[in-house]
């Protein structure tokens, strides 16, 4: 294979990565957009902003399909804790009075 080949061929793999990163992009802005609406339930029914066990058990599903899928359920459970640790925080914050 040639070098232009190559070039070729790493622009098609960098195209496909950049439009999946955009896919996850909007997939977590939506994601967001979803957790701050239970956020604002939570503060109106005066419920706490985190729930350890639903958290836990969607932890265990979410590795689940990791491993299924192939994906690192090490790094996915990373992944997901970062995110619901944010989700809290909205949610803190929400309670708190602030407008997100």
């Amino acid at each position: 294979m040639s070098a232009d080949q190559h070039d070729e061929q790493l622009a098609e793999y960098r195209s496909s990565i950049d439009n999946i990163d955009a896919a996850l992009v909007h997939l977590l802005a939506e994601r967001f957009k979803i957790t701050k609406a239970v956020g604002r339930y939570k503060k109106q029914a005066d419920l706490a902003a985190a729930d350890p066990g639903r958290e836990e058990l969607q932890i265990a599903r979410l590795r689940s399909l990791a491993e299924e899928s192939g994906l690192d359920p090490v790094f996915t459970e990373k992944f997901l804790r970062f995110v619901v640790a944010e989700v809290i925080h909205h949610h803190q914050r929400i309670a708190e009075g602030e407008q997100l």
